[in-house]
């Protein structure tokens, strides 16, 4: 579809592919293979020289709508569509890596990502620094002959430090590597990275994409000659998102905008809230003036996101007394969905990382994450006022 259309015209329009019965809406192609005319023609599929499906593993009518539409609102050239977003790295790194290469990447991240990176990669000769400061001359520091991958998340989870990323664009291009963002925290709705120098941007679509805690997904998106490298790994690997989760994220890339400026909006009234009471020793929210990077963010984004975190006063104790006390917000490390949720890092998306990572990534016992919902603001401050009192 026409690049030139409005993001909210290609979150309706981009990608759609209708069949012999011409519906208007996209159609769910639920088939684990596809049937050929003859065998020249099968075996022209399955080499590539005539296009068409083939196979569910790397090729399906509901997964490709998907990745033409969610390519349109990165501003990418392709999109890969994977089984989650850990799966988008994973194929990522797989297919554009090997051993004895490096990766530098940010210490602020998702704990998941740090495992792979550490435990994972590590095994099979792939080294990764990661840099404690989201100075673009820490990264440059960081940088080896034999670095392939920048790769950052901006806003970071669950701190929303937020990172340069045309200064880390330069770094990386000058030290012969790709920058690499995952964009999870603000979806192309609020943030662009490609515009803005990045290589490839990843999603794990599970989150905001689909918008509503339903299935899960990933998506690697950018030039067309690293997506095809992607498309390799997965064509052989597998690691592929069924036709029912790609209908079910391609209808919630619909209402994105609409959910993210709501959601966006929600958090930056409970922040300052945050902010006001005397339990609260920080709040993390890259929408207040009090957040270390907000000039970059309001330079880079379109708002601070719907994602926050703040300290209570005290430790672990303290923070488990406001989540148990919650009535309304789920108790979830999910995110991303319409329905509010809160989750202490230490003990859950970061639990699995070393107590010395916690600590250098600056994640505290004390911490809580969440992700503002489309709730009244007023219902979500009472629930979490409740749990506060008790501190």
């Amino acid at each position: 579809m026409d690049k030139e259309f409005d993001l909210d015209t290609l979150a309706v329009r981009a990608g759609i592919r209708r069949s012999q019965f011409n519906e208007h809406a996209e159609a769910l192609y639920l088939t684990s293979s596809f049937v050929f005319d003859n065998a020249a023609q099968a075996a022209a599929r399955f080499s590539g020289e005539e296009a068409g499906f083939v196979y569910g593993r790397f090729s399906n009518p509901t997964v490709s709508m998907l990745q033409e539409r969610l390519a349109a609102l990165e501003g990418g050239e392709a999109c890969i569509a994977t089984a989650s977003g850990m799966a988008a790295i994973l194929s990522t790194v797989m297919a554009l890596m090997r051993a004895g290469e490096h990766i530098v990447a940010s210490r602020g991240m998702f704990g998941a990502t740090q495992q792979l990176f550490e435990g994972v990669l590590s095994k099979f000769g792939i080294e990764t620094t990661f840099v404690a400061s989201g100075e673009a001359t820490a990264f440059r520091a960081a940088l080896r002959p034999q670095t392939k991958l920048v790769f950052i998340e901006t806003p970071s989870n669950p701190l929303t430090e937020v990172f340069d990323i045309a200064a880390l664009a330069q770094v990386a291009h000058a030290g012969g590597a790709l920058l690499v963002v995952d964009n999870c925290f603000c979806s192309p709705a609020l943030q662009r990275p490609l515009d803005l120098g990045a290589d490839l941007v990843i999603h794990s679509a599970t989150k905001y994409l689909d918008g509503q805690g339903r299935v899960l997904g990933g998506a690697v998106v950018g030039r067309k000659e690293l997506a095809e490298e992607v498309f390799k790994f997965l064509r052989t690997a597998g690691p592929s998102i069924s036709p029912f989760n790609a209908w079910v994220i391609l209808k919630g890339l619909e209402t994105l905008r609409i959910r993210m400026e709501a959601q966006s909006a929600h958090a930056l009234e409970l922040a300052r809230w945050l902010e006001a009471q005397p339990q609260v020793a920080r709040v993390y929210y890259p929408g207040l003036p009090s957040h270390p990077q907000h000039a970059l963010a309001m330079r880079q984004q379109k708002s601070g996101s719907a994602i926050l975190s703040f300290e209570v006063k005290g430790g672990r104790a303290e923070a488990w007394k406001v989540i148990d006390a919650t009535r309304l917000i789920s108790i979830t490390a999910n995110l991303g969905d319409t329905k509010s949720t809160i989750t202490h890092p230490a003990s859950t998306t970061h639990g699995r990382i070393s107590a010395e990572a916690r600590a250098v990534a600056g994640i505290q016992e004390s911490l809580l994450r969440v992700a503002v919902g489309l709730e009244s603001v007023a219902d979500v401050q009472a629930d979490l006022a409740r749990g506060l009192a008790l501190i």
